[in-house]
C-alpha cells in the first residue's frame, strides 16, 4: 500500500514539484533511496531473485525524474502528527 500511495500522490501532480514524502515504511524509503539503482542494473532483480511489486517500482521509477523529491522516514505509531492522521484515515476507509 505504501508504494501505491506514493505513486498516486506523485501521479496527481500536474507540474514538476518539490515534494517531501514522509513514510513509516523503510521498504519504500530504502527501496527508492538505496536499492533501486542496483535493481535496475540487475534488470529489475534482487540479489536473491525476483523483485516483488516490480510494476509499482517501475512506475515509481518512471515518475521520479519529474519531481525533486525528499524521502523522510518516521517511526510508525510513535506520535508523529501526520503519520497518526494517515493511519486514522486508512482505518476509517477500511469499512468502505
Amino acid at each position: 500500500m505504501e508504494l501505491t500511495a506514493a505513486l498516486r500522490a506523485l501521479s496527481i501532480l500536474k507540474t514538476s514539484c518539490k515534494v517531501e514524502i514522509v513514510t513509516d515504511s523503510e521498504y519504500l524509503k530504502r527501496g527508492i533511496t538505496e536499492w533501486l539503482p542496483n535493481w535496475k542494473k540487475r534488470n529489475w532483480q534482487r540479489k536473491a531473485g525476483a523483485l516483488a511489486n516490480i510494476d509499482l517500482w517501475q512506475s515509481l521509477d518512471a515518475i521520479l525524474p519529474k519531481h525533486s523529491i525528499t524521502w523522510k522516514w518516521v517511526k510508525g505509531h510513535a506520535g508523529h502528527k501526520y503519520n497518526q492522521r494517515v493511519d486514522e484515515l486508512a482505518r476509517n476507509a477500511i469499512p468502505r
